[in-house]
This record gives C-alpha cells, structure tokens and sequence, in this order.
C-alpha cells in the first residue's frame, strides 16, 4: 500500500457544500502556502454562501495557522452568532444548558457552535487568558458531557499550562 492511498485527495469540509463552495475550499488547501492565493479562495466561497458554517470554519482556521489570531478569533465569534441563529438559541454561551440544544446532534448549527466554542477556548489559551479559556470548557463539558468535540485535548493544554502557573 502506498503512502498516496493513505492520504485523502480531498480535505472534508463538512456535508452538504455546494459543490462550487466546496472546490473554493479545495482550492484554498491546495494553495494555503500562498496566502494570497488562499485567502481569495475562502473569501471567494464566504461571497457565495455567507451562511455557510463551514466556510467560516475554515477561514477562522486559516487565520489561526497564520498566527493571526485576532483575526480567527473575530471570525470564531462570527461562526457562534450564525450557529446560534441558524440553530435557534443563544449565542451567549455561558447561558446555555443541556436543554438550549439538541447538543447532540452530530450534523447542525449545534455541533458548529460547540466545535467553535472549543476553537474559542484554544484562543483563549493562547492569549493566556486562563480564566476565560476554564468557563468555556466547563461550559464545553456541561453541552457535550461525552466529549464528542473533542475538549478534552483543549482541557488537558489548559491543566498542563494551569499547573505551571502554580509553580
């Protein structure tokens, strides 16, 4: 077997694109080491479907790999309030309960917020800001107790980093 077979030809995205959003999106990971190249090819998609999730997903992402965190993290609050919107609760995480959602949902607006909500706690972390980045993962394990978004990764920098802060 290969290497090449390995690897998919294709980045996933998400469901339900467009199939000319998505080859925006292809296009924009094939070139994502020019950023120019990159950044006309997201925003390209982000002009054909605004509401589309996972086109600010990846653009907060492509930010974030950059170092541009401002610049994700603008992005990451964007993706909230649309989610929110879309998904017909709150935008303002620290209300939400188990019962604001249908958090388990695997495919929707809900399961876009939590995984934003994690890249907002990531942010976080890395703008040392502790205490923030702590309220969204408890808010984190609070919607998604079963972890489907995968926070636990975020929660365990998070503990690493907390403790040294102690020593």
């Amino acid at each position: 077997m290969s290497v090449h077979s390995l690897v998919p030809d294709e980045v996933h995205f998400g469901f339900d694109l467009a199939p000319v959003i998505n080859a925006s999106l292809q296009k924009a990971a094939v070139m994502v080491a020019s950023k120019k190249e990159a950044l006309k090819a997201l925003f390209e998609a982000n002009r054909m479907a605004p509401e589309q999730l996972e086109v600010l997903i990846a653009l907060y992402k492509f930010y974030f790999y950059q170092g541009e965190i401002e610049e994700a993290e603008d992005l990451v609050f964007q993706t909230l309030i649309k989610a929110s919107l879309q998904g017909g609760f709150s935008h303002k995480w620290e209300s939400l309960t188990p019962e604001s959602a249908d958090w388990y949902a695997i495919r929707g607006p809900q399961r876009i917020f939590l995984y934003s909500l994690k890249a907002l706690a990531f942010i976080r972390l890395k703008q040392n800001d502790l205490r923030n980045s702590e309220a969204i993962l408890d808010t984190l394990e609070r919607l998604d107790p079963d972890d489907q978004v995968g926070a636990e990764v975020i929660r365990n920098l998070f503990d690493v980093i907390d403790d040294k802060d102690d020593v």
